[in-house]
């Protein structure tokens, strides 16, 4: 089994910046998208960004150019900067490898506030 264990959450004030990442504990073929989703409370889980093999990315609108994501696939690690941040981007931040797979990690809390 798989685990992916994420780092990088905080506290951050309005504006501020963080990077999230997120190591998959083996080796998992490049061809499987990599990204991140979020959990504020009360609300359901949603996609952030992903990335696949051919490094196209995707971006939920509400993050569009301020989050970036990348990936190292000699790592096995994909990361997400996270600019601008706001208080409405306050949530569990969760990575996830899908396509021949299909693993999540535990979660990292991101709150934002001043």
């Amino acid at each position: 089994q798989v685990q992916l264990v994420e780092s990088g959450g905080g506290l951050v004030q309005p504006g501020g910046s963080l990077r999230l990442s997120c190591a998959a504990s083996r080796s998992i073929s490049s061809l499987n998208t990599m990204g991140w989703y979020r959990q504020a409370p009360g609300k359901q889980r949603e996609l952030v960004a992903h990335i696949r093999n051919s490094d196209s990315t995707y971006y939920a609108d509400s993050v569009k150019g301020r989050f970036i994501i990348s990936r190292d696939n000699a790592k096995n690690t994909v990361n997400l900067q996270m600019n601008s941040l706001k208080p409405e981007d306050t949530a569990v931040y969760y990575c996830r490898i899908w396509g021949s797979v299909d693993y999540w990690g535990q979660g990292t809390q991101v709150t934002v506030s001043s």
